[in-house]
């Protein structure tokens, strides 16, 4: 394993644990080189997994594109990053339970929804609007009265 920092072929693993509810090994490594610490994961490798678009198209299931967006949702909201991940693992286990070889991107974004509306509400109201799209000011109330009036009642 090359070190990110110094680039040195030479590593020595310091802890191995169970990560991700078994679907990965997390280990810290520490570089023989210049001494510092980083942290690797091994996943296993997946059948692959298309996206349906709305459109028709298809394209390879992205879960870094996934975090992107629940990045940029939680951005600047108390949300930690390893919560954010962790809401991404949930998605791709329960899609990859349930779907075989494709899944539509419609799929994947209610999913994605659901947990952030547990998460952060903010967060989930910024995802909603770039997802759903939003036309104009009235599709953007309309869903901010529903998520009011579910905390309401």
């Amino acid at each position: 394993m090359k070190c990110p920092f110094c680039g040195h072929n030479e590593e020595k693993v310091i802890d191995s644990r169970e990560a991700v509810d078994g679907a990965a090994i997390r280990r810290r490594r520490e570089c023989d080189g210049c001494k510092r610490r980083f942290t690797t994961y091994e996943r296993q490798e997946e059948s692959p997994l298309l996206m349906v678009k709305r459109d028709g198209r298809r394209e390879p299931f992205d879960r870094k594109k996934i975090l992107s967006g629940v990045l940029k949702a939680c951005e600047k909201r108390p949300v930690p990053a390893d919560r954010m991940e962790q809401l991404v693992d949930e998605v791709e286990r329960d899609i990859r339970k349930e779907f075989d070889r494709e899944v539509p991107s419609t799929e994947v974004g209610e999913r994605v929804m659901r947990r952030l509306h547990e998460l952060d509400e903010v967060a989930y109201v910024r995802f909603a609007s770039v997802y759903r799209s939003f036309k104009d000011i009235n599709q953007f109330m309309k869903e901010l009265r529903e998520l009011l009036s579910k905390k309401q009642g």
